[in-house]
C-alpha cells in the first residue's frame, strides 16, 4: 500500500513537472508540435491530393471507355481496319462486341474525347454511353441515330457553357463540323466526353474504314482472351479496364511516390527537431529528475515523463497536421490540379476523397516520430546517476576524449550501399531508404564534426576572452552542441539536397531546349488538324525561308498497362540532325535495315540499346534497328523517331502536324510568321499556332516550375523548420545556462562580455550546422540526381551545385543562432549574479 502511494505521489510530482515545463516553455512545446504537424500536414496533403486525382482520373477512364469488361484497341490514333469487327463478334466466348471511334476534339476552347458508338450494340455492352434526351430515355424518335445529334457528359456540357438544343462546331481530325446538342451522358460525370453515331463520326471526320476500339461483353473470360489473341491485329491490342487504370497510375506513379517520400523525410526532419528539443529539455531538467530519483522516483517513471511528453506533442502535432493536410489537399487541388502542376491529368477536375486508412497512417507515424524523438532522451534521463546529475548540469564529457566518428561513418556507408540497389517495380525505394539512413548517419557523425572543427580554434591560446570561452566551451561539449544541431542539420541537409537536384534538373532541360530549339519558328496544329501535301508544297515557298522541315507525331501504344510512346517522323537526313542530342549511337547501321533513333526513357524502360533490333507496331509488326539514344527531357513514357519517308512508306499516312522554320540570315522572323498564315488554308488557319523558339522555352521552363512548386513548398518548409530549430534549441540552451552566466559574472565577466560570447557561440553553432546540412545535403542530393531520378523518370543529368542557395543558407542559420542567443542571454542574465547561482535545494 505504501508503494502505491509513493508511485502515485510520483505520478503527482511528474505531473506537476511536466506541466511546469510547459508552462514556463510554451514556445518548446509548440515548435516541437508544429514540426510533426507540418510533416504530417505534408504527407497527408500529398497523399490526399494522388488519391483524388486517381480516384478521378479512373472515374474519367470509366466515362471514357464505358466500363466494357474487354476492349481491343489501336495502338496510334490512326486506328485499325474495322474488317475486324465481325470476326472478333463472332469469337468464342464474346457475347457482343460494340466499335467505337474515338477523337480528340473540341468546342471553342474547350477539348474533350469525341466517340462514335453503334447506339443497338452499345446498348448491351457500354450502356452508359447511350445519350438520354432531357425528358428521358430516347424511345420515341431516331435522335439517337441522327448524324448531326452530340450527346454530352454534364462536365463537357458545363464547360462550354452551351445547352441542350444549341448548335455547335466540333473541331476533330482537322474537320470542323456544326453538331446539335441532343442530351447529356448522365452516367458519365467525371470525364469531358461527347458521343455520337458511329458512322456520322466516320463519314464526316474522316475515318472511313477505321475504327479505334471494340468494346467487349463476355460469356467466357478465358476462352474470348485465347480466341481473341489469334485473331488480334498487328496494329492492335487487347486491353481492360484494369490495364486502363495501370496506364493511369504508370503515367504518374513515380512523381507520386517521390512525393510521398519527400513529405516522410520532411517528418523524419521534425522527429529530429523532437529530439533535440527534448534532449535540451531532459539537460535542463537533470537536477529536477535527479531530486525525484532521490527522493523514491523509480527510472520507469522518469522515462514515462519524458515519453508522454512526446505521446501529447505527437497527438497535437499530427492532430493538427491532419486538419492542415486536408486544407492544403483542397487548396492544391484547387490551385495546382490533380496532378499538382505536373501535367499529368489535365483537363480534368478532381474533388477531395477523404481517405480514412491514410489519415491513420499519417496519424500514426506522426506520433512515432514524437515518440522516437522523445525515446533517447527518456533513457539517458533516467540512466543517469542521481548523485553526479544533483552536482552537474550539460555535457561531463572529456575535452581531450575523442568523440567516436564509427557509427556515422556505419550509416553512411549501409545508406550509400542501399541506394544503390535496383528499383522494385519501377520505384527507388531503396534510393529513399539509403537517403534515410544516410540523414541519420550525418546527423550522428555532428558531434565528431563539431569537435574535428573546434579543435584547430581551441588550441589557439590568443583571442578575446569571450571568443576563447564560447571556442571551448562549445569544443568541450560536443554532445550539446549536436543535440542543438541535429534538427537544424537536418533539415538543412533537406533542403539542400532538393535545392541541388531541382537546379541540375533545371539547368539540364534548359541546356536541353537550347540545344533543341534551334529554328527560328515552329508551327502546330491543333484539334487533329494537319498539313496535307499540298499545305506543304505552299508554305514551303514562303520568301525569306532557308530550310523547313515537316514531322508528324502520335501516341503508340506498346504494352497495354504502359502509357504509350511517342512516335515522331520527321527528316532525320541520317542522324546527323544537329537538333537531336544524340549520347548514344551504334557503328553503323545494316544494309536494308529500318533505323530507329529511342530518346533515353525508352531506352530505360524497355531496354533498347544501341545496336538491338526491335519490333514497333507500325503498319504491323515492323523490325528495327536502333542507331542511337537522344536525349529527351519532354516525355517521361519515351519516344522514338523515325524518318519521315519509312514512317509514310510503311502507314500510307502523308499527313503532318508540325512545322520547324529556319530563315535566311537578314530575314525578318515575323514577316516569315505572317507569310507562313497567309498561306494556310482559310479553313486550317484557327487551328495552327506559330510560335517562336523563345516563347516555346519560356513555357517549358514555366512548366517545370510548376510541376515542381510541390517542391520548392518542400524547401520553403524546410528551411522554415531549420530557422525555427535554431531559434528554439539556441534560446532553450541558452536560458539553461544560467547559473553558467552568473559564476562567469563573478569571475568578472561583464553582461557585454557575456553577449559576445553567447553571439560568437550561436554564430559557430549555426555555422556549424549550415556546414554540415550543406555537406550532407549535397551528399543526399547525388541519390537524388543519379538514383532516384532516373529510377523514377529515366532521365539522367550532370550535378549543378546553387552556390547562392548555399551561401544563403549558411549565412542565414548563422545569423539567426546569433541573434537568438543574445536575445536569450538578455533575459538569461537580466537577474543579479548572486540571485542565478543561488541553490533552491
Amino acid at each position: 500500500m505504501a508503494e502505491t502511494a509513493g508511485l502515485l505521489s510520483g505520478r503527482r510530482a511528474l505531473a506537476w513537472l511536466i506541466g511546469g515545463e510547459w508552462r514556463f516553455h510554451p514556445a518548446r512545446f509548440l515548435t516541437t508540435a508544429i514540426a510533426i504537424a507540418v510533416g504530417v500536414a505534408l504527407g497527408f496533403a500529398v497523399h490526399l491530393v494522388n488519391g483524388s486525382a486517381l480516384a478521378s482520373f479512373d472515374g474519367a477512364m470509366r466515362g471514357v471507355s464505358g466500363a466494357a469488361e474487354l476492349s481491343i484497341r489501336a495502338t496510334s490514333p490512326l486506328g485499325f481496319d474495322e474488317r475486324v469487327y465481325p470476326r472478333v463478334a463472332l469469337a468464342q466466348g464474346v457475347a457482343d462486341a460494340s466499335p467505337v471511334v474515338s477523337l480528340d476534339a473540341r468546342i471553342g476552347r474547350v477539348r474533350l474525347t469525341l466517340l462514335g458508338v453503334d447506339v443497338i450494340r452499345a446498348a448491351g455492352v457500354t450502356p452508359s454511353l447511350i445519350g438520354l434526351r432531357p425528358a428521358g430515355p430516347d424511345t420515341g424518335n431516331d435522335t439517337a441515330l441522327d448524324e448531326s445529334a452530340l450527346f454530352l457528359s454534364r462536365q463537357a456540357l458545363a464547360r462550354t457553357g452551351a445547352r441542350v438544343g444549341a448548335m455547335v462546331q466540333v473541331v476533330a481530325n482537322g474537320r470542323t463540323v456544326p453538331l446539335r446538342i441532343a442530351g447529356t451522358l448522365p452516367a458519365t460525370e467525371d470525364a469531358a466526353v461527347g458521343v455520337i453515331d458511329i458512322a456520322g463520326a466516320q463519314w464526316r471526320f474522316g475515318r472511313l474504314g477505321r475504327i479505334d476500339r471494340l468494346d467487349l461483353a463476355l460469356s467466357d473470360r478465358a476462352a474470348a482472351e485465347a480466341a481473341l489473341r489469334t485473331l488480334l491485329l498487328a496494329d492492335a491490342v487487347l486491353s481492360t479496364a484494369a490495364a486502363q487504370n495501370a496506364q493511369g497510375d504508370a503515367l504518374s506513379r513515380a512523381y507520386r511516390v517521390n512525393l510521398d517520400m519527400l513529405a516522410l523525410v520532411a517528418l523524419l526532419t521534425g522527429g529530429f527537431l523532437v529530439y533535440s528539443a527534448q534532449s535540451l529539455s531532459v539537460v535542463r531538467r537533470q537536477r529536477a529528475f535527479a531530486l525525484l530519483r532521490t527522493l523514491g522516483m523509480p527510472r520507469g517513471g522518469v522515462i514515462a515523463a519524458v515519453v508522454v511528453e512526446g505521446l501529447v506533442i505527437g497527438l497535437v502535432g499530427a492532430a493538427v497536421g491532419l486538419l492542415a493536410g486536408y486544407g492544403l489537399a483542397w487548396a492544391a487541388l484547387h490551385w495546382f490540379g490533380g496532378d499538382l502542376g505536373a501535367g499529368y491529368f489535365g483537363g480534368s477536375s478532381t474533388r477531395v476523397v477523404f481517405q480514412p486508412w491514410a489519415a491513420s497512417g499519417f496519424f500514426l507515424l506522426g506520433l512515432l516520430a514524437a515518440l522516437l524523438g522523445s525515446a533517447l532522451p527518456a533513457r539517458v534521463a533516467a540512466r543517469a546517476a542521481p548523485a553526479a546529475a544533483l552536482k552537474n548540469a550539460g555535457d561531463v564529457l572529456d575535452p581531450r576524449r575523442p568523440v567516436a566518428w564509427w557509427p556515422a561513418a556505419v550509416l553512411l556507408a549501409a545508406g550509400a550501399g542501399v541506394s544503390l540497389l535496383p528499383a522494385i517495380a519501377g520505384l527507388p525505394l531503396f534510393g529513399f531508404v539509403g537517403m534515410a539512413l544516410m540523414l541519420t548517419g550525418g546527423v550522428a557523425g555532428v558531434p565528431w564534426f563539431a569537435r574535428t572543427l573546434l579543435t584547430p580554434l581551441a588550441r589557439r591560446g590568443r583571442g578575446s576572452v569571450p571568443r576563447l570561452l564560447a571556442v571551448r566551451h562549445l569544443h568541450g561539449a560536443p554532445g550539446e552542441a549536436a543535440t542543438a544541431l541535429c534538427g537544424i542539420v537536418a533539415s538543412t541537409a533537406l533542403m539542400i539536397a532538393m535545392a541541388t537536384m531541382v537546379t541540375s534538373f533545371r539547368g539540364a532541360v534548359d541546356d536541353w531546349l537550347g540545344d533543341v530549339l534551334g529554328a527560328d519558328l515552329y508551327a502546330r496544329t491543333t484539334g487533329g488538324a494537319s498539313f496535307d501535301p499540298a499545305t506543304r508544297a505552299r508554305l514551303s515557298a514562303t520568301p525569306g525561308i532557308a530550310t523547313v522541315a515537316f514531322s508528324r507525331q502520335l501516341p503508340l501504344t506498346i504494352a497495354a498497362d504502359r502509357p504509350p510512346v511517342s512516335l515522331i517522323a520527321r527528316p532525320e537526313r541520317d542522324g546527323r540532325d544537329p537538333l537531336l542530342v544524340l549520347i548514344k549511337h551504334a557503328a553503323s547501321v545494316p544494309a536494308g535495315a529500318l533505323p530507329v533513333w529511342v530518346s533515353e526513357p525508352a531506352e530505360r524502360l524497355y531496354g533498347w540499346e544501341p545496336g538491338a533490333t526491335i519490333t514497333l507496331p507500325i503498319a504491323g509488326r515492323t523490325r528495327f534497328f536502333v542507331a542511337g539514344v537522344w536525349r529527351d527531357y519532354g516525355r517521361q513514357a519515351g519516344a522514338v523517331l523515325v524518318d519521315e519517308a519509312d514512317y509514310q512508306r510503311l502507314t500510307g499516312d502523308d499527313r503532318r502536324d508540325e512545322i520547324s522554320v529556319i530563315a535566311k540570315p537578314g530575314q525578318d522572323v515575323d514577316r516569315i510568321a505572317a507569310g507562313l498564315t497567309a498561306r494556310l488554308p482559310v479553313a486550317l488557319r484557327d487551328q495552327v499556332e506559330i510560335t517562336r523558339p523563345a516563347t516555346l522555352r519560356r513555357f517549358a521552363l514555366k512548366l517545370f516550375d510548376r510541376s515542381f512548386a510541390v517542391t520548392y513548398l518542400l524547401e520553403a518548409v524546410a528551411i522554415l523548420v531549420g530557422l525555427a530549430g535554431v531559434a528554439a534549441t539556441m534560446s532553450a540552451q541558452t536560458i539553461a545556462r544560467e547559473r553558467e552566466f552568473g559564476m562567469l559574472r563573478h569571475l568578472g565577466l561583464t553582461r557585454r562580455q557575456l553577449t559576445s560570447m553567447l553571439a560568437t557561440e550561436g554564430a559557430i553553432v549555426g555555422l556549424t550546422g549550415a556546414l554540415a546540412g550543406i555537406w550532407l545535403g549535397l551528399v543526399l542530393a547525388q541519390v537524388l540526381i543519379h538514383v532516384i531520378n532516373p529510377q523514377s523518370f529515366n532521365w539522367t543529368m550532370t550535378t549543378r551545385v546553387p552556390i547562392g542557395t548555399l551561401v544563403s543558407v549558411a549565412a542565414a542559420l548563422t545569423g539567426a543562432a546569433a541573434v537568438t542567443a543574445v536575445l536569450a542571454g538578455r533575459r538569461a542574465t537580466a537577474r543579479s549574479a548572486i540571485q542565478s547561482v543561488r541553490e533552491d535545494w
